[in-house]
């Protein structure tokens, strides 16, 4: 049976001990498994969170195997090579799908029947293999997709037009990475189109600044990591929040990545589209009216995808 106030995470580097810090932060569970290829790491992450306890919620983190994980609700999967500078996520698909495939027939074997929230990289290819591997009905397994890139596409639109970015309303699609796509024909800020806010703000055409803000979304990861190494602040905090929308059922809507079954004309991969997120997993994929650009370019993108999943080796 499943215990919807369990969760565990797998790869206790930077991004998983992160996630699990923020999870504990937020009291989202009350058990917390961490899973590490080295035992010792995941023993040290699960003692120094713990320790934070009594400055947050109650809660027991342990470090652990996959057994003990047969009945958590969330299982977060972060392990797998590092993004290196220079390197694409995609550069590291081999690697990572063999060790995603790896940790799937551990889950297997222990016959948990959680959600997979699949983050690492490159996150929409691994989580097709996370779902061919696992053989869970697609609902159950989820990818954090272009929850991020979305967070830091409202960030840079709000500083460009000084308004809280709670107020902005925008999202990436598609590939979590360099093909992925801004859906300007659906944001706004609070409800007013953003030309049209833009215009308030003393912008006559916000073209160029828009151009600006997309580059900077889809380039931000490599900035970051020329900078100090590896990303995992914004990425833990993304992680976050889909395990919280899961555990509390509150049908969040985020563009995680899913397994397309002929929305958008697409089908046979994972791509991030806005999916409605509940104590199911993704409850419901919704099929926006993009415009005619974006439609090429989400296609555009699903395509690079296909011809990468077209290389993995069994």
């Amino acid at each position: 049976m499943v215990n919807i106030q369990k969760a565990a995470v797998i790869g206790c580097g930077f991004v998983g001990s992160t996630i699990a810090y923020t999870l504990m932060q937020k009291g989202t569970f009350s058990e917390l498994v961490l899973i590490d290829a080295v035992q010792a790491k995941g023993e040290g992450e699960a003692m120094d969170i713990s320790h934070g306890l009594p400055f947050a919620h109650a809660m027991d983190i342990t470090s652990g195997s996959y057994e003990d994980i047969s009945d958590a609700a969330v299982v977060i999967i972060t392990a797998g090579a590092n993004q290196k500078p220079g390197e694409t996520r995609l550069d590291l698909v081999q690697k990572n799908s063999r060790i995603m495939k790896s940790i799937i027939r551990e889950i297997r074997r222990v016959n948990c029947e959680g959600i997979l929230l699949i983050v690492s990289n490159p996150v929409d290819i691994l989580t097709q293999v996370a779902l061919k591997e696992s053989g869970f009905p697609k609902e159950r397994v989820i990818g954090s997709g272009t929850v991020l890139d979305t967070a830091r596409l409202k960030y840079l639109i709000s500083e460009k037009l000084d308004v809280d970015s709670r107020n902005v309303h925008a999202f990436i699609a598609g590939e979590h990475g360099d093909s992925e796509l801004a859906v300007w024909s659906c944001a706004n800020i609070y409800g007013i189109g953003l030309r049209d806010f833009a215009k308030m703000r003393g912008y006559g055409d916000f073209t160029k600044e828009m151009e600006e803000i997309y580059h900077g979304v889809r380039d931000s990861a490599y900035e970051i990591i020329e900078r100090k190494g590896a990303t995992y602040y914004g990425i833990g905090m993304a992680a976050a929040k889909i395990a919280e929308a899961i555990v509390r059922d509150s049908h969040t809507v985020a563009p995680v990545s899913v397994s397309l079954n002929g929305e958008y004309g697409l089908e046979g991969l994972c791509l991030s589209i806005p999916t409605i997120i509940g104590n199911k997993g993704a409850e419901q994929i919704l099929e926006i009216n993009l415009s005619e650009e974006e439609m090429r370019l989400l296609k555009k993108s699903a395509d690079e995808l296909k011809e990468v999943l077209s290389q993995i080796r069994d």
